[in-house]
């Protein structure tokens, strides 16, 4: 790394805490990235044993113990990691949390983790307390710089995370029939909250992941996602949440499905840049591939309610097993590689797990047309889900226990 790249790369670690800090406390991603992705593996495992009837867990509603946990369990690990990591680089001023400060922060989402595997016995004034707490305190550090800022480029940021915060606790009062709303139709609008969220942060990451491409391969070109088409992906997610939560069965939600899935696939324009078509690039391609299976996804959705085939819950597995998959997989792989001071790369093995999680995500949408191998489909593509995570582990986890490469800290 030439010196002019080590201080664009430095740039953001400006006020980076003074102090020795051991090498997993060293920045946000480092400490959730080594506990998540057991996590996954774990809870993505046991979920299907639970569902094939091989295990029975002190839970009272196991869907919905499966659906929060990958909403709000794996997902809130993600917007920590991905705020704590980014907010110093969005916003150069904001002091790292690293150290002491972070550890309580992790040992906060596994309390939240804890809580709500055995909330019969916690109870759920005290679960929601700790999980909701941890997403208000990671809103209310995003939304501080966020609003500071002159220009107000981020702010979307924080209303989106202000939004999940409401939902969540929302789901929490259901539960304690504060408000006479099914939890699970709560849960199907938290869905698309944080795939709303999911838009907004994989448009920051990409620009950085790519425009570092470009640079690593000495392309002379800039790649801009397009602020305009993620606003229409946005607000289509939107229309589509809250019509599908008001008003289930209204025939709309068809014409709503095939709009967001539209507007997905529209942004893969962003990658035909002036000089380059970067659209088949290995690397490019794992972001691509996660935003064609999101569109994929809707399409499916809006044939269901047109055709009405009754199949809503399995072809939503292209946004959960899909989408959410790809999205935790790809976003680890970048930030563990860039933000550890090492060039973008692609192997054999990074690939075959993106291919597993689109092989599971087709077989858990497609189960009700083999409904006699249900059992074993379901086992076998949770097995296919998690085994990118097993990869990720071998390849990624030397790099979040090491320094990072480059010799600066974080």
């Amino acid at each position: 790394m030439t010196e002019l790249e080590k201080q664009y790369a430095s740039r953001h670690y400006l006020y980076y805490p003074k102090g020795d800090f051991p090498t997993y406390l060293a920045y946000g991603f480092r400490p959730i990235f080594l506990l998540l992705a057991p996590y996954i593996i774990i809870n993505i495992i046991l979920w299907s044993f639970v569902f094939g009837g091989y295990i029975n867990l002190p839970i009272e509603n196991t869907l919905n113990w499966h659906m929060y946990e990958m909403i709000f369990g794996v997902g809130t690990a993600m917007i920590v990691a991905f705020f704590l990591t980014g907010l110093p680089e969005l916003f150069p001023s904001v002091v790292p949390i690293v150290g002491k400060k972070l550890a309580l922060i992790v040992l906060w989402w596994v309390l939240g983790r804890f809580s709500f595997w055995f909330m019969d016995y916690f109870g759920v004034l005290f679960t929601a307390i700790i999980n909701v707490g941890l997403m208000a305190y990671i809103s209310y550090l995003a939304a501080i710089p966020a609003f500071k800022d002159r220009n107000k480029k981020h702010v979307s940021l924080a209303y989106s995370m202000v939004s999940l915060v409401i939902i969540q606790a929302l789901f929490f009062a259901s539960e304690l029939k504060i408000l006479e709303i099914n939890s699970y139709e709560i849960l199907l609008l938290s869905l698309i909250l944080v795939l709303v969220l999911i838009f907004l942060a994989l448009r920051r990451v990409s620009m950085e992941s790519i425009n570092e491409l470009l640079e690593q391969e000495k392309i002379d070109d800039t790649f801009l996602a397009k602020s305009f088409r993620y606003n229409l992906v946005i607000f289509c997610l939107l229309l589509y949440g809250f019509v599908e939560f008001f008003f289930p069965n209204n025939s709309t939600l068809a014409y709503i499905c095939f709009a967001c899935g539209a507007s997905v696939l529209a942004i893969l324009n962003d990658f035909i840049l002036k000089d380059n078509n970067i659209l088949f690039k290995p690397f490019v391609l794992y972001i691509v591939t996660t935003i064609l299976l999101t569109s994929i996804g809707f399409f499916f959705l809006g044939f269901n309610y047109l055709f009405e085939l009754n199949v809503t819950n399995h072809f939503r597995h292209f946004i959960t097993t899909g989408t959410f998959g790809m999205v935790f997989y790809v976003i680890m792989i970048i930030v563990s590689t860039i933000h550890t001071g090492r060039e973008i790369f692609t192997n054999l093995y990074l690939t075959i797990g993106l291919m597993l999680i689109i092989i599971s995500t087709f077989i858990r949408a497609f189960i009700p047309y083999y409904f006699e191998y249900s059992m074993i489909l379901y086992i076998l593509s949770s097995i296919l889900w998690a085994i990118p995570f097993v990869i990720y582990i071998k390849i990624f986890f030397p790099f979040l226990l090491k320094p990072r490469a480059d010799g600066i800290k974080g």
